[in-house]
């Protein structure tokens, strides 16, 4: 008799520990697994896409260094160095540039750039360049701020004492000189420690 009593025990035993560990199993498999801890990095904001979009064209730099850092202005930078412009155009600013690429350049007649690069031409040459240069920081939202102001149509004062004038045409700028020339901005806001360069398709003249 004892002994039948033990055995009934005894597998009554193994059976409530078989069915602890079944349900102990199956709340480790119904358990949600912890949340991911959010690792980002301040490295990971800084390199999201808007931010590398605003980057300047040479980080840290003014804009004569950030006309020297485009493959495009080389022509433009030669302009500057042979004008004595260099140290003007890197002290504290704010300068808007308006920086014809070379091809912009290689659209006035020929001989006309290796004409203004001679020394006999550097007052004009001058003139010619800082027609391309306002005082302050128009960036792209303040000088669309400006066209809507005037009612379509904005006047910047250049540092060479001319005007131009500036419109909204198809969606893109266009730069209006003072011969009736007009000139198209193809990429706005590069900017630099002192002021903002916006690249322009044709020189402008005053």
């Amino acid at each position: 008799m004892k002994l039948h009593l033990l055995t009934a025990g005894l597998l009554a035993s193994l059976a409530l520990t078989a069915c602890q560990q079944d349900t102990a199993a199956e709340t480790a498999m119904t358990e949600p697994a912890p949340a991911a801890t959010d690792t980002a990095t301040p490295a990971d904001t800084m390199a999201a896409p808007d931010a590398v979009a605003d980057a300047p064209a040479a980080a840290g730099g003014d804009v004569v260094d950030g006309a020297i850092a485009s493959p495009d202005h080389t022509t433009l930078v030669a302009a500057v160095q042979a004008a004595g412009l260099v140290d003007t155009l890197k002290g504290t600013g704010p300068f808007t540039v308006f920086a014809p690429t070379n091809a912009a350049f290689d659209k006035l007649p020929a001989g006309t750039v290796d004409g203004l690069l001679e020394p006999a031409a550097k007052d004009q040459l001058t003139s010619v360049l800082t027609y391309h240069v306002v005082a302050g920081n128009v960036d792209a939202a303040e000088l669309t701020r400006q066209i809507e102001v005037g009612g379509g149509s904005a006047t910047l004062t250049t540092v060479q004492g001319g005007t131009l004038t500036a419109r909204v045409d198809g969606g893109n700028v266009v730069l209006t000189d003072a011969k009736g020339g007009t000139s198209t901005v193809t990429a706005a806001d590069l900017r630099q420690s002192n002021g903002v360069i916006h690249v322009i398709d044709t020189v402008l003249m005053p």
